[in-house]
């Protein structure tokens, strides 16, 4: 089956500014595939090209095998949308709601479905209740119902976990775990790095422009060496030295913290690096191995993008 997103080679430009740069990416069908990056960066716009909401200034966009402008009609009914603001009705139930969107897109038959989605959700007996006395997660888990109510192959969700406790966030990713399960195409974009972790792939995206697509693990992988983690209250300091330190290819700063990355490092690295501070008159607090992670390929992208551009 072909792909059930690709992009090649989109653009988008709103006045003078460019939100979408010459992107080119693809999505299959039963993936769950993540847009990562912060504020600005281009997934808002991306998802709304997808959805048919945007047309693009440039390149082509093919969902689900259709055109998402000109196919738009027949479209709507194999996609699921959930934007950073989805439109629940206050004064309409739970259940009322449901019931509003199933009728938007020409169900009739949709009570079972309904009932499922509300099992999943955990909302069941909470049906009655009217949407603006629900907490924060059960808005989003009834938006999610609400996006899944006719069944569509391709869900796009556009930040749907932002200003959601903790607690609701897992729940929120047991649901689509499971819908995932059921063959659904899941698209998220979201800021948060730990979240991406959990996508079968991932698009970094900053400014618009691609830095990097891959799995998880191997985008981590791409990093060479072995990375620690150095915890000192004059971080200024400890940077500066970190950085001429024999070894040390690399040392990024995450407030009080340095990620310091060497090309070679064996069981005492820590202690070495902890004593050479000491011996420049560093105070230390901690110095541990730590595992890469997404936020650091990201910055390393950045950093490798600003240094072609520059």
């Amino acid at each position: 089956m072909a792909d059930a997103i690709t992009l090649d080679r989109v653009t988008k430009r709103y006045g003078q500014t460019t939100a979408v740069r010459e992107l080119s990416l693809t999505v299959a069908r039963g993936e769950m595939f993540g847009l990562i990056g912060p504020d600005g960066a281009g997934k808002t716009t991306t998802i709304r090209l997808v959805c048919g909401l945007l047309a693009a200034d440039g390149g082509t966009v093919r969902v689900l095998d259709l055109s998402p402008t000109r196919d738009h009609r027949r479209l709507t009914r194999s996609v699921g949308y959930l934007s950073q603001r989805f439109s629940l009705y206050g004064d309409l139930s739970i259940d009322e709601n449901i019931a509003f969107f199933a009728e938007i897109h020409g169900l009739r038959d949709y009570r079972a479905r309904r009932d499922r989605l509300l099992e999943m959700t955990q909302l069941t007996p909470f049906r009655a209740r009217l949407a603006d006395r629900l907490s924060g997660g059960m808005k989003q888990k009834l938006a999610l119902a609400c996006t899944l109510v006719h069944e569509p192959d391709l869900i796009v969700l556009d930040e749907p976990t932002t200003g959601v406790d903790p607690v609701s966030r897992r729940e929120f990713w047991k649901l689509l775990s499971q819908f995932l399960s059921h063959g659904i195409t899941i698209v998220m974009a979201t800021p948060y790095l730990d979240e991406a972790e959990r996508c079968a792939r991932v698009a970094l995206l900053h400014e618009g422009r691609l830095l990097a697509i891959d799995r998880p693990d191997a985008l981590r992988a791409t990093l060479p060496g072995t990375l620690f983690e150095v915890i000192a209250p004059d971080h200024r300091l400890v940077a500066d030295v970190l950085k001429q330190m024999p070894g040390v290819t690399d040392v990024q700063m995450f407030g009080a913290r340095a990620h310091v990355r060497m090309d070679r490092a064996d069981g005492a690295a820590a202690d070495r690096l902890a004593s050479l501070l000491v011996q420049a008159h560093v105070a230390v607090t901690s110095v541990r191995p730590i595992a890469t992670s997404l936020e650091d390929v990201f910055i390393a992208r950045l950093h490798q993008l600003h240094g072609a551009t520059s």
